[in-house]
């Protein structure tokens, strides 16, 4: 099986209301749909959900960089070589990880309806824990953002996460309190700061405040790549730190290893170019004694589906937040959501059905690829 063709679908999926974090704001999310040929008529689909301030990509960036430097390398290449196409693509182009995600993705999505089995079993079989996820709570005054997290519970969710990171850390501290008053310890209150905190000294004043909320963890507070600054807020902090935006690949997980910096670590495969460096990634977080999580990057149901096949094939993934499906008023796939967990398709490769009519209705730009 070798790959014949590529077509690329430049999208936008609808967001059924404002998604806001500290540094951006959406009311569509930009997505690059990567459909690949094989000389024996099978379809495997991949996905790219680039951000301009985490992968340094664009979605036009993301298209243009598959149509003239990646598809051209990689048609005519067997998906089953991995690790030869990852080292072909680095050598085209550095950087635009969620470019290659997009490729890697829809190659494991081959070679599991060659194999006749989904993806996590080609990733190491599965892990029978449940595949929950959280209602993301964006950006927002303290009493809203309290209303949204206490209907969240009561919706059966088995965990709230909330967005801050606004430049106003006071502020935030005050939103994350209104939320856990809320909640009242009914479910961990995840809070994700999308390096809005900038600062170890702004961070480390805002995590003091925290202890005993039942906060369960603090994503990211400062500036992406200090690592020596994540490593002093986790000193001072009385809660766990995560590390998101920072961990980008393997050598930055090894930084974050050796420097103490974190005690969870967030994969997103947009970040790590896929699932072959996620799933190095793992093992490498697992041997360090850290717990992974695999986060979003607000996706659809395809490269969703990928990452929760990761979290099912690898037991020091203990989360997952995968919701972007949940978030849009139309999407691409079928993958399924039945509050508090995600129904993991069991069919051949990544299992998601796509709408090909959804898929013309939101596509903004296509291009085929050909040798």
């Amino acid at each position: 099986m070798r790959i014949a063709r590529a077509v690329v679908h430049q999208i936008e999926l609808p967001l059924r209301e404002p998604f806001v974090i500290s540094y951006a704001r959406w009311e569509a999310m930009p997505s690059v749909v990567l459909e690949l040929h094989t000389d024996d008529g099978h379809v495997g689909w991949g996905e790219a959900v680039p951000d301009e301030i985490v992968t340094g990509e664009t979605a036009a960036a993301c298209a243009q960089v598959l149509e003239h430097v990646l598809l051209p390398a990689v048609v005519g290449h067997r998906p089953a070589d991995l690790q030869a196409l990852h080292a072909t693509m680095d050598a085209r182009i550095g950087g635009n990880p969620s470019a290659k995600a997009a490729v890697d993705l829809a190659c494991h999505d081959l070679l599991g309806q060659q194999a006749g089995m989904p993806v996590h079993d080609l990733l190491g079989g599965r892990d029978e824990a449940a595949l929950t996820y959280p209602r993301v709570v964006s950006i927002g005054e303290p009493d809203r953002m309290a209303e949204q997290a206490d209907r969240a519970v009561a919706d059966g969710y088995a965990a709230v996460k909330v967005k801050v990171g606004s430049g106003d850390a006071r502020l935030d501290v005050t939103r994350i309190r209104a939320v856990c008053e809320a909640v009242d310890h009914r479910v961990p209150v995840r809070v994700d700061v999308n390096q809005g905190w900038r600062s170890p000294a702004t961070a480390i004043e805002a995590v003091r405040g925290l202890g005993g909320l039942g906060v369960a963890w603090v994503e990211e507070p400062i500036a992406m790549g200090d690592v020596e600054g994540l490593a002093e807020v986790r000193r001072h902090s009385p809660v766990p730190i995560m590390a998101d935006e920072t961990c980008q690949g393997p050598a930055s997980l090894l930084r974050i290893v050796k420097a103490r910096a974190a005690d969870l670590v967030n994969l997103k495969l947009m970040k790590t170019a896929g699932l072959h460096r996620a799933v190095q990634m793992a093992g490498i977080a697992e041997a360090a004694g850290l717990t992974a999580q695999v986060g979003s990057m607000v996706e659809s149901s395809i490269a969703s589906a990928a990452g929760y096949h990761l979290a099912a094939a690898r037991t020091v993934i203990h989360s997952t937040e995968l919701t972007g499906p949940l978030l849009f008023s139309d999407d691409v796939g079928d993958l399924t959501y039945e509050l508090p967990t995600v129904l993991l398709p069991q069919r051949p490769g990544l299992g998601v059905t796509v709408d090909r009519d959804a898929l013309d209705r939101l596509t903004v730009r296509r291009t085929e690829t050909t040798p």
